[in-house]
């Protein structure tokens, strides 16, 4: 992709922003940071240049001033909620984050569980952390949370939380995912600060919807469909415009939930040194956009795939109806049709023409690669071999893997391992390119070409294997699929 955001710019300007909202409080703020932390895929493909852990590596310049304080759910590790980009357990990612951060040279202060209520799963995780010398804090859920201010603010409330002990002026509250309850463990420790004469501050750092492009931009419109499942939606900041009158963008839980910070805001301090939800953020990733028109094309790329990941969780019974009906508002907002998503129009014509299960890719070039199901290989793996050829000038009649190598392979997946279906998938057919790259020189160049493929758009004209979407993941590159099953792929 053509890049659209300057990532050193980013960290450079973030980590200085930060810096001075810090002394704008004196002893110590408490920055809640939404979305991830860490690999930010979503950002990355919105905003072309921006590196999935740039946020990470922004904090690394203050590393020497900073803690990360993690917050889960009670909640979610009762239900085992399960991140859907990595498919592991809240809990256990938890445990993977803290490993990253303090790879990176972070310091990892504590885990707070949150909406504690004694559930059995919740306190066997507290018992695990602190046998890994990791310090575990219970905040408890609040009845009439978040209206009734009074109960909130007082001992009953957040004073029935524990106190989370941190040693550096900025503490970093993130956790593995939504509704973990990142801003009640912020203005939980505004409370108890205050009482212990610690002057403190709060702040929020989301990268989207970004706050200084216009509302319907396609970078704010992706976003939107990221979120379409939790009913997110993009707002002017009306706060903001009647504080300043300066046309700001937030979203609507924010902008909801401000005049209930407000009140918490002056039972703890007398008053409120924010104006708007939009004065509380921190994010500088507008001023950092170098090419708005990639970084436009490059999310009305991100709201079509949304579509189409939407399209097949309603087919496998995933989501409500209403999920796809939001984002096609969103796409005729921005303006957008499947068929502006070039390899959508090859695959399926492909498809219609052949009768067969077909894929396509959009080289970087712009080129269109296309790929049909035959009796060797899936469409997946043929349209890989195929890109890999033209990336590599080799001939498209030249077969990279003979067939004599292919068929004992299906031998051993059909007669041996119980499969039903022979033909290769993408994993097993770079295995096969790779083997025989040993002694070809055509297979060893288009081995070669492998890197070439990130970032480039795949469509199939039939929802793929679990494998199949797992290799296009691994390869960095872009899939959508039609939600059409073909039963003939079932691994």
């Amino acid at each position: 992709m053509k890049t659209g955001f300057d990532n050193n710019q980013y960290i450079q300007l973030q980590s200085r922003h930060i810096v001075e909202r810090i002394n704008k409080f004196g002893d110590k703020l408490y920055l809640e940071f939404g979305g991830k932390l860490f690999d930010d895929y979503h950002a990355s493909r919105v905003l072309p240049g921006f590196a999935p852990d740039s946020k990470l590596r922004m904090l690394m310049q203050l590393s020497d001033q900073a803690e990360i304080v993690m917050v889960i759910s009670a909640a979610d590790i009762e239900k085992n909620k399960i991140r859907g980009d990595l498919g592991i357990t809240y809990d256990k990612d938890v445990l993977r984050l803290k490993d990253v951060f303090e790879q990176r040279g972070l310091y990892f202060g504590s885990v707070v569980i949150t909406h504690y209520q004694g559930q059995h799963a919740a306190e066997q995780f507290k018992v695990k952390l602190e046998k890994m010398n990791i310090p575990v804090y219970l905040h408890y859920t609040i009845p009439g949370y978040p209206s009734n201010v009074p109960l909130i603010v007082s001992d009953e409330g957040y004073g029935k939380n524990d106190y989370i002990q941190t040693t550096r002026p900025l503490v970093v509250i993130t956790a593995p995912g939504p509704g973990s309850g990142k801003m009640a463990t912020c203005l939980s420790q505004l409370y108890h600060d205050n009482k212990r004469g610690i002057k403190a501050g709060y702040a929020k750092y989301e990268t989207f919807p970004i706050w200084n492009v216009p509302l319907k931009h396609p970078i704010n419109l992706a976003y939107e469909a990221a979120t379409a499942d939790l009913n997110d939606v993009n707002m002017i900041d009306p706060f903001h415009l009647e504080a300043y009158g300066e046309t700001t963008v937030n979203y609507n839980r924010d902008i909801e939930i401000f005049p209930v910070l407000n009140a918490i805001f002056e039972e703890i301090y007398g008053e409120n040194p924010y104006k708007s939800p939009t004065d509380m953020g921190v994010n500088m990733a507008g001023n950092c956009i170098i090419d708005d028109e990639a970084c436009r094309e490059a999310s009305n790329m991100e709201i079509l795939r949304r579509y189409y990941a939407s399209l097949n969780r309603l087919a496998r019974g995933d989501c409500q109806e209403n999920e796809v009906l939001k984002i096609e508002l969103i796409m005729k907002q921005a303006k957008l049709a499947p068929e502006d998503r070039r390899v959508v129009v090859a695959a399926n014509a492909r498809a219609q023409e052949l009768s067969v299960p077909c894929a396509a890719i959009e080289l970087s070039d712009g080129r269109v690669i296309t790929g049909k199901t035959t009796d060797l290989l899936g469409a997946s793996a043929a349209v890989l071999l195929n890109a890999l050829k033209e990336l590599a000038h080799i001939p498209e009649d030249l077969h990279l893997i003979a067939p004599e190598i292919i068929q004992p392979i299906q031998k051993l997946k059909v007669d041996y391992l119980g499969g039903k279906n022979p033909r290769l998938h993408t994993d097993e057919v770079l295995l096969a390119l790779s083997i025989c790259s040993n002694k070809d020189d055509n297979a060893r160049r288009a081995m070669d070409a492998i890197p070439l493929l990130k970032d480039c758009q795949v469509h199939t004209s039939v929802v793929l294997s679990a494998v199949d979407e797992g290799t296009f993941k691994k390869l960095g590159m872009m899939l959508t699929c039609e939600p059409v099953r073909e039963i003939s792929l079932v691994r």
